[in-house]
């Protein structure tokens, strides 16, 4: 075996083993030649790790950070196991679900299947993937028709169970792809109930997420019998390849932030993440003004427009896909260079997934995230995840924002002073009284009126009894029309 020499901290030279081959397994040559089709020739520290301990039988708890190979590592080692039971006859009886992969998201679940079907190209394996939507008719009639590996979302794989369209009494392996993320969104009832229709017996069960929480360690003494635990990285580590960078900026000037960061270092690709739905399509909107190939992915949008994203961008039709965490695992895009958080996640884990997107397979990659004054507690939680000090960047903004003016340019305003002073004095307002009438200018004098109204002759006369008892400095009442609420009452 060929090794590497280094120098190590005392400058002698130091010998350091290569990374292991895939040829090196015991693996069967259809499966050689797809990992070769793939490119990939030398394993990831959690494949080396992991894939012979899946080979051996036993269930496996598997850490790793995102974007070092861990579907590879549960995936390759099964489909292995699965050819004892390859056959190419049509009958759907003879291609029982034998391998059920969960994941959280529709679009982790659809990037797993993705893998898992060039992987098994050469093999008569057949493999299905099913979440939720879109139609379950087309699904239905897929799970009708034989398939040995089913990738699914807990909640649609349910639905179809209900459904009778599959039958799991001979499932023979169960992966739990990010259980952490699963149970955070709240699947364990549903994950409960979906091993509950699944045999009992010797089942062997793999649980590989990114982090592992007490939550997960319960999950997995309740489901994993004598597990060995495959680490290969520290829990919630940050990839290395991956530069971390923080700038210190306004609510206002985040887009121009972006903006800068994107021309001045010539990123032509990258992913925007925000913290809310409608947060990522007005910024998308916006982008878009600027002249940017945009693409919005959130989960108010149908999974056929969010599959239709993602196609775009990764065929690099879009220059800046804007979305929320539903993005942050999953996605696998080769040589992403650049990853934004436009928000500080409120979770500090979700920082490490949403990072994770870009420095993938050993490339490299940088990860800018937008801090204000609002953000410090959240920055904090992410130190404390990651144990490393994060110091803030001023980032200095080309003064391109239009300035406010007044309605009249300056010079018009002065101009217009100067005339206005220039000008004959207007004649003042005492002075246009002189042409009015002295009438109007009195105060009001109601007088007396020459004779009474029509109405008020008519009306009987005021009793002398009561007109004596009236003091004579009471002036009487004044009589009032019946139209308007006068006369006698009844």
């Amino acid at each position: 075996m060929n090794t590497v020499t280094t120098q190590g901290d005392t400058g002698t030279p130091v010998e350091v083993a290569p990374p292991p081959r895939f040829d090196t397994l015991p693996l069967d040559p259809k499966l050689l030649r797809a990992v070769a089709d793939q490119g990939y020739a030398t394993m990831t520290p959690i494949q080396a790790k992991a894939i012979p301990v899946v080979l051996s039988g036993r269930d496996v708890m598997g850490a790793a950070q995102t974007g070092t190979g861990k579907t590879a590592a549960f995936s390759i080692p099964l489909l292995q196991k699965m050819l004892r039971h390859e056959n190419a006859s049509a009958s759907p009886a003879r291609h029982p679900v034998r391998a059920v992969v969960l994941a959280p998201t529709r679009e982790l679940a659809d990037q797993v299947a993705q893998n898992v079907k060039s992987y098994a190209k050469h093999t008569n394996l057949r493999v299905a993937v099913v979440f939720g939507g879109v139609d379950m008719k087309p699904q239905a009639a897929e799970l009708k028709a034989g398939v040995e590996v089913l990738i699914a979302t807990p909640g649609r794989l349910l639905d179809h169970i209900e459904a009778k369209n599959c039958v799991l009494n001979q499932v023979e392996y169960v992966v739990l792809d990010e259980a952490d993320r699963m149970l955070d969104i709240g699947f364990l009832p549903d994950l409960q109930r979906i091993l509950s229709h699944l045999p009992k017996g010797n089942r062997q069960t793999l649980l590989f997420s990114a982090t592992f929480s007490p939550e997960i360690k319960r999950l997995a003494s309740s489901y994993l019998k004598d597990p060995e635990l495959v680490e290969v990285a520290r829990p919630n580590a940050t990839a290395s390849t991956v530069e971390q960078r923080f700038f210190s900026v306004s609510d206002d000037d985040k887009r121009r932030t972006i903006l800068k960061l994107l021309r001045d270092r010539d990123i032509k690709q990258s992913i925007v993440f925000v913290n809310s739905k409608l947060g990522a399509a007005r910024l998308a909107r916006s982008f878009e003004r600027d002249g940017l190939r945009t693409a919005a992915l959130h989960g108010d949008k149908s999974q056929d427009e969010r599959l239709k994203s993602l196609a775009a961008f990764k065929a690099g039709e879009v220059d800046l896909l804007v979305a929320t965490d539903v993005a942050a695992r999953g996605l696998d895009i080769a040589d992403l260079p650049a990853v934004f958080n436009f928000d500080v996640p409120f979770n500090a884990e979700d920082y490490v997934h949403r990072i994770g997107r870009t420095g993938r397979a050993g490339a490299s990659g940088i990860a800018m995230t937008l801090v204000t004054r609002e953000d410090a507690r959240l920055v904090a939680d992410i130190e404390k995840l990651i144990k490393k000090k994060i110091e803030l960047e001023a980032i200095e903004l080309d003064d391109d924002r239009p300035r406010r003016t007044s309605f009249r340019p300056r010079e018009e305003r002065e101009e217009r002073s100067s005339s206005a002073s220039a000008a004959p004095s207007a004649p003042r307002r005492s002075d246009s009284r002189a042409s009015r009438d002295p009438f109007f200018d009195q105060p009001y004098d109601a007088g007396e009126r020459a004779e009474p109204a029509a109405w008020e002759r008519n009306a009987p006369s005021q009793p002398a009894a009561a007109a004596g008892r009236t003091s004579p400095n009471i002036r009487p009442k004044r009589k009032v029309a019946a139209l308007l609420g006068g006369g006698s009452k009844a």
